[in-house]
């Protein structure tokens, strides 16, 4: 078996691919890339069990057919190393001996029978349900509530990206119970009402390789796996089993006390006055009084303070409200808007958080924050 390459064009393929190892593998053979040679494709697979990612080339040259698995901590280290050019890969199929030849040497390893490899995962085409999606659109998704997925041992179901989709829109859900995102897309939808959560590992690599499509990716779920075909990729992956919470029944819908700020403003100073927080807390106690906030924190312990005042746009009752800093500047992080609105009812309720101008008509983002116990 032989084929020719560009170097830098394999490099590429396989860095994106490489993060679905894990680095932890479970059998040995997955420490490795299953190169497969047929009808003149190259196609390569990485894979950990939950999250399999494939991506297939056309190199040149081809003699043969057949599959190999190689090493792929070493394979990508002698990638790097390579200056853009043409790479010849002879493979003999009995020893499993592979010579790499670039323009002035040749590199010799010895790979692994392809037959170990783990076989893919298949969906029950009975019970599987279809979709197809903007990749733009499944992109901002998971980059918008990525952030929010929880790393709860005991509630698995928390710990990925919800969801769910209905022949009006395809809405996306994260929550930590800290925080919560729900981010609505009325330009996507599914000929079916239906529901999966995407496990963390697998909307990222999805995170990585998305910038780089610009076109549809078709999903295909059943119970237990779902399918992305993308351009050139393809990534099967393990769902997470069981109910997503009622998430709706969490989120106020009476919220009198409206406040407007610039983003950027409110960032940037609950940035500097987190710096004289609590450690463990990091509470930040937000004062509304008028048109003007007053952001407070304090660290009685080693006897420090500060507050920073913003002039906003407020309509409500004088109050004060506490956060953990941190997820405040996660979520304002996360809103693209140069303005934001921050809904409140009472300083034990939940407050939200939306863009004042929307990026697109079709979307419907909406972010929300549990306060914390202010001591007083």
């Amino acid at each position: 078996m032989k084929f020719i390459v560009s170097s830098s064009e394999l490099l590429s393929h396989l860095q994106r691919i490489s993060k679905a190892i894990s680095g932890k593998a479970t059998i040995p053979i997955l420490d490795n890339f299953l190169f497969n040679l047929s009808n003149s494709e190259l196609t390569i697979t990485a894979s950990d069990l939950e999250s399999t990612l494939i991506t297939k080339m056309a190199p040149e040259n081809i003699e043969g057919e057949g599959s190999i698995a190689l090493e792929a901590k070493r394979l990508l280290d002698i990638l790097k190393e390579f200056p853009e050019q043409p790479l010849t890969f002879e493979i003999n199929e009995e020893n499993l001996t592979t010579d790499i030849i670039s323009e002035n040497g040749k590199f010799s390893i010895v790979g692994a029978p392809a037959d170990e490899f783990p076989q893919l995962a298949e969906l029950n085409q009975a019970n599987t349900i279809g979709f197809t999606i903007d990749a733009g659109i499944l992109e901002k998704g998971i980059i918008k509530t990525l952030f929010a997925t929880a790393s709860d041992e005991l509630r698995p179901v928390m710990n990925g990206v919800f969801f769910s989709l209905t022949e009006n829109d395809i809405t996306f859900v994260a929550s930590d119970s800290h925080k919560l995102i729900r981010y609505k897309r009325s330009d996507a939808k599914s000929s079916k009402e239906a529901s999966f959560i995407l496990p963390k590992k697998p909307a990222s690599l999805l995170k990585a390789i998305l910038p780089s499509i610009d076109d549809e990716v078709t999903v295909e779920f059943d119970q237990k796996n779902a399918i992305f075909t993308l351009p050139g990729y393809k990534l099967i992956c393990r769902l997470t089993e069981g109910n997503y919470p009622n998430y709706e029944s969490v989120i106020p819908t009476v919220n009198p006390n409206k406040l407007i700020i610039n983003r950027t403003q409110f960032f940037n100073a609950v940035k500097r006055v987190s710096v004289f927080s609590n450690q463990a807390s990091n509470l930040i106690k937000l004062h509304l009084e008028g048109n003007q906030l007053t952001i407070s924190a304090q660290d009685i312990d080693f006897s420090i303070s500060a507050y920073e005042r913003l002039a906003c746009q407020y309509n409500g009752d004088t109050m004060e409200i506490g956060f953990k800093s941190v997820f405040l500047n996660e979520i304002l992080s996360n809103i693209s808007s140069d303005e934001v609105i921050f809904e409140m009812s009472d300083p034990s309720k939940a407050g939200i958080m939306l863009p004042f101008e929307k990026e697109t008509e079709e979307e419907d983002e909406l972010m929300l924050l549990m306060p914390m116990m202010i001591n007083s």
